[in-house]
């Protein structure tokens, strides 16, 4: 009796009923290098695989020819790019604020990104011997050719002067020479930019009415819209009517053989 009363209060038998009562909580695993999206952040929100090949940042990005995403499609300026570079996305974010920071005054005037960073880099210490697999993730990047046009300014009736120099502080935060393009200026192929480059029909660019508006008409944007819709419609009616009215006035050549006869 005594003997058994003794071996439980012992230290050992103390501690060890404690570390059965308590939970076991799970430990975290620090290997596990997460990719985390915040708000406002421009990043993914889920991908395929957590590693990718990046692409060597000063190789050339083959075109094939092709003048995809060379001209503008919802702004009235922008800025195309005239190398080929890595932009990561700490960059774009940079630009992003300072460029709405500009244009903040100009109501009604908005600005696009063309190109999104989802390609992830990752990157290992220096000094590493080889093998031993890929490195951890580090930031997202994008990848950008000659000619993309990696972002634009319109709408609210913004002037030329000021969506020129929103995107000179645009400029001077990305690691590429870039250009100032207008919604006249040509297609450009890699390093050639030719008035004769001329997109397909099918790849041309539709027409945005909102983006066309003025700064007094910004608050009722979709009921102008809708008005300038139905003016339109009434004008095609009013042109079929009178093709059809055209039509049934003018005499036929067989009725005028018969009553001549």
């Amino acid at each position: 009796m005594l003997g058994s009363i003794s071996s439980l209060l012992r230290p050992s038998a103390i501690a060890s009923s404690s570390r059965n009562s308590l939970p076991l909580l799970p430990r975290p695993n620090p290997t596990i290098n997460q990719q985390v999206r915040f708000r406002g952040q421009l990043a993914p929100k889920r991908t395929k695989y957590k590693k990718a090949a990046k692409g060597a940042p000063g190789t050339q990005i083959p075109i094939g020819g092709s003048l995809k995403g060379t001209t503008l499609h919802h702004g009235t300026y922008g800025l195309r790019a005239c190398s080929s570079v890595r932009i990561s996305a700490s960059q774009l974010s940079s630009c992003q604020m300072a460029v709405r920071r500009k244009i903040k005054p100009v109501k009604g005037a908005q600005m696009y990104l063309r190109v999104f960073p989802d390609i992830p880099v990752c990157v290992k210490g220096n000094e590493q011997r080889m093998g031993k697999g890929k490195g951890s993730f580090e930031y997202w990047s994008c990848r950008v050719k000659p000619g993309k046009v990696i972002m634009e300014v319109g709408g609210g009736g913004i002037r030329e002067e000021i969506a020129k120099a929103a995107l000179k502080l645009a400029q001077a935060r990305l690691p590429l020479q870039t250009e100032f393009i207008t919604i006249d200026s040509s297609p450009r192929l890699g390093k050639i930019s030719s008035d004769g480059l001329r997109s397909p029909s099918y790849a041309l660019p539709v027409p945005n009415p909102i983006v066309e508006l003025d700064a007094k008409d910004e608050g009722r944007a979709k009921d102008v819209v809708l008005l300038r819709e139905e003016q339109q419609m009434d004008d095609l009616s009013r042109r079929l009517e009178g093709a059809l009215l055209d039509e049934v006035s003018m005499p036929s050549h067989g009725v005028e053989g018969v009553q001549a006869q």
